[in-house]
C-alpha cells in the first residue's frame, strides 16, 4: 500500500517538474528581455499612434505571432484595421416648438458630416430626467444602430455642455444621438447640423490559436502596444517615451503566452492574442476590437498592463482590477495553489482602474474581463515619463508573472472553468 502511494507521489512530482521545465523553456528572463528590449528600444520612437515607430512595432509583433504559429485574424492578415474619426463642429441651426434654438442647447453625437431631422424623421424620443444619468445612457445607445432624440433636463447643464465634446475622437459607430437641453417636450422640431469628419487609420494586431472541442468559445489575452512617442528632452537630453513598462511589458507577456499555449496544444477553447493600439489616447483599439465579437462567446479576457515592476507586496505577486465583479480571480488563485505566486484584488479602487484600461470595453458587454498589473499606481515614479526604460524593469519577476498567468488560466483555457459574468448595469 505504502509502496503504491509512494509511487503515485513520485509520478505526480515528476509530472509537475516536467510542466515546470516545459514552461521555463518558453517563458524565461532571457526571452522576456529579448522581446521587451525590442519593443521599448529607441528605434520604436515611443510607439506613438500615426508614426513610423508604431508601425515598426506592429511589424515586429506580427513576426512574433507568426513564429509562435498563430493564425491570422482574418484571411492572411494579422492586422485588425479601422479608422479613428475626428469631428470638428461647424454649425447647428433650426427650431424647436416653432422657436429658433440657441446652438448651446443642441448637441449631436454622430459620425455623419451633416444631419437634417424633423419630428417626422422617426427618431426615438428619450427623456433624461433630473435623477437619470446622462453619460452612461449615451454610451449604451452608441452600441446600437438606432437614431435617438434625447430631451435633457436642465439640471444636467454642466454634463450637457461637455457632451458637445463627447466622442469628438472615436472609432466608427452607427447610432445617431441628437440631444436637446429643454424643460418642455419638443413636439415639433427642425434641426440642421454640420461637422467636419476626418479619418485616421489605426490597427490592432490579432493572432488566433483555434480551439478544439469548444472552438466557438474564446479566451482573450491582450495588452496595448502604443505609447506616448517623442516629447521635450529632459535634463539628461532624453526625449523618447520608451514605454517599457507601459505597455511593452504587457505586449511582451501576450507574445510569451502565445508561444507557450501554441506549444502546449491543449486549448479546448479558441485563444485570441491581441496587441491594441491607441490606448493612450482613449482606448480606441480595444473599443473597436470589442465590436468584432459576440460577447456571449467570450469566456474570459486577461488584459495585461504594466507588469515590469514589483507590486506593493513584492515579487511573485500581482493584482487584478474589478476582482469583486466576477469569480475569475478565485479561479486563478485556485490554480496557483501550491506555488509561491499570489494574486490580490486591486489595491487602488479609488482610481477606477477597472474602467481605465482595455478590459473595460468587453466588461461593459458582460465579459469577465480584467486587467492584471503590478504597478504601484500611487508611487510609480517612471509612469508616463522618459525614464520608463527597460533598465528599470525586473526581467526575472516579469517571467514569473507571465508564467503565473499561463498556469492560473489553464482551466479556463481548457474549458474546465468558466468565470461568472460582469453585470453591465453596474458598469
Amino acid at each position: 500500500m505504502y509502496k503504491k502511494i509512494f509511487s503515485a507521489v513520485i509520478v505526480l512530482v515528476i509530472t509537475k517538474i516536467g510542466i515546470s521545465q516545459s514552461i521555463d523553456q518558453v517563458i524565461n528572463p532571457a526571452e522576456v528581455e529579448r522581446v521587451e528590449k525590442t519593443l521599448s528600444s529607441d528605434d520604436m520612437q515611443g510607439r506613438k499612434v500615426f508614426t513610423p515607430g508604431i508601425d515598426k512595432a506592429a511589424d515586429f509583433i506580427v513576426s512574433e505571432f507568426k513564429k509562435a504559429g498563430l493564425k491570422p485574424w482574418k484571411g492572411d492578415s494579422y492586422f485588425q484595421e479601422f479608422f479613428l474619426l475626428r469631428m470638428k463642429f461647424i454649425s447647428a441651426e433650426g427650431t424647436v416648438n416653432g422657436k429658433p434654438f440657441n446652438e448651446r442647447t443642441i448637441s449631436v453625437v454622430s459620425c455623419k458630416h451633416d444631419l437634417s431631422i424633423t419630428e417626422s424623421s422617426g427618431y426615438q424620443k428619450i427623456k433624461v430626467g433630473p435623477k437619470d444619468t446622462l453619460y452612461p445612457l449615451v454610451s449604451r445607445l452608441l452600441t446600437t444602430k438606432g437614431n435617438y432624440l434625447l430631451v435633457v433636463d436642465s439640471v444636467h447643464n454642466r454634463l450637457f455642455n461637455s457632451l458637445k465634446t463627447f466622442k469628438r475622437s472615436t472609432v466608427s459607430f452607427e447610432a445617431t444621438i441628437v440631444a436637446i437641453l429643454s424643460q418642455e417636450d419638443p413636439t415639433s422640431y427642425s434641426i440642421n447640423f454640420k461637422q467636419e469628419v476626418t479619418n485616421q487609420p489605426l490597427k490592432n494586431i490579432v493572432g488566433v490559436l483555434p480551439g478544439k472541442k469548444k472552438k466557438d468559445e474564446s479566451v482573450i489575452f491582450s495588452g496595448h502596444y502604443d505609447h506616448l512617442g517623442i516629447g521635450k528632452p529632459n535634463e539628461a537630453g532624453d526625449s523618447i517615451y520608451n514605454g517599457a513598462n507601459d505597455d511593452a511589458a504587457g505586449t511582451t507577456a501576450v507574445i510569451m503566452l502565445a508561444n507557450y499555449f501554441a506549444k502546449e496544444k491543449n486549448n479546448e477553447r479558441t485563444l485570441i492574442f491581441a496587441a491594441f493600439t491607441a490606448e493612450e489616447i482613449g482606448e480606441y483599439g480595444s473599443q473597436y476590437f470589442a465590436t468584432q465579437f459576440d460577447p456571449t462567446k467570450v469566456m474570459a479576457m486577461f488584459n495585461i498592463e504594466m507588469i515590469g515592476t514589483e507590486s506593493k507586496w513584492g515579487t511573485n505577486s500581482a493584482w487584478i482590477t474589478g476582482y469583486e465583479r466576477t469569480d475569475m480571480g478565485k479561479i486563478l488563485e485556485k490554480n496557483l495553489e501550491g506555488t509561491t505566486f499570489k494574486f490580490y484584488p486591486d489595491p487602488y479602487p479609488q482610481q477606477g482602474l477597472f474602467y481605465r484600461s482595455d478590459n473595460a470595453s468587453l466588461a461593459r458587454q458582460g465579459v469577465p474581463a480584467h486587467t492584471i498589473s503590478t504597478s504601484k499606481m500611487d508611487n510609480e515614479k517612471n509612469y508616463h515619463k522618459v525614464t520608463d526604460e527597460i533598465g528599470t524593469l525586473d526581467m526575472k519577476n516579469m517571467a514569473e508573472i507571465i508564467k503565473a498567468i499561463a498556469i492560473s488560466s489553464g482551466t479556463i483555457v481548457s474549458g474546465k472553468d468558466t468565470p461568472t459574468r460582469v453585470d453591465p448595469a453596474k458598469m
